[in-house]
Parts: structure tokens; sequence; C-alpha cells
């Protein structure tokens, strides 16, 4: 949050960790809007759920953790490549990195040109 700040929303399925009024109160606080799926309906958060499908097929089901330290820095690890080396074919072929910075600059030139 300190980098980016705060999303103006959150899209969710409806499970139990997703639906506490904890984390109603916490959004209302910081302006978030909280946005749910129909029940049923994962297409409806399809970058969410591919991420979570990559995430379980390449870390959790691939190890056996003995910590929780264990999982955080193979998870660390994981997000940074994921993020940084990793092409992605919904992105160009790019990294999030490169399509990222790729997209800033077409925006800052754009904003040059009025």
């Amino acid at each position: 949050m300190a980098w980016r700040g705060y999303p103006n929303k959150l899209r969710m399925d409806n499970g139990p960790e997703f639906i506490s009024a904890a984390l109603a109160e916490w959004a209302e606080e910081h302006g978030i809007e909280l946005e749910f799926i129909k029940p049923g309906k994962p297409t409806q958060n399809s970058y969410v759920e591919r991420f979570n499908r990559t995430y379980r097929n390449e870390v959790l089901n691939m190890y056996v953790f003995r910590t929780l330290t264990e999982v955080r820095e193979l998870t660390e690890d994981w997000v940074r490549e994921y993020n940084e080396e990793r092409p992605h074919d919904v992105l160009d072929d790019l990294t999030p990195w490169e399509y990222r910075e790729k997209h800033e600059q077409l925006e800052n030139s754009n904003l040059g040109c009025h």
C-alpha cells in the first residue's frame, strides 16, 4: 500500500474469509469498494483464479514445507520471478514490470501531446 496506494475496488468471491465484518470495516475506512462475484461464477474473477491456480500448481503442490518461513521465502522468490522474469501471454509476452513500464511511457507521451 505504501508503494502503490490503496485500490479503488476489490473483486472477490463469497468465501467466508471475504465476507467478514472486519474486512468490510477496513475497506470502508480506506474508501475501497468491495465487489463480490456471483456464487459459482469464478470466471468473473478470472485473473485472480488463474494466478491462484498457477501459484498452487507451481509452489504449494510442489513442496512439502516444514516451516512457515520456508513457505514465505519460496513464495517471495516465486513472486519475484513471476513478476520480473516470466513473460505473460495476456501482456503481449511481456513481464508485468515490462508491461507496466511500457504503458506508463505511453501514458506519459500521450499526456505530453495535449
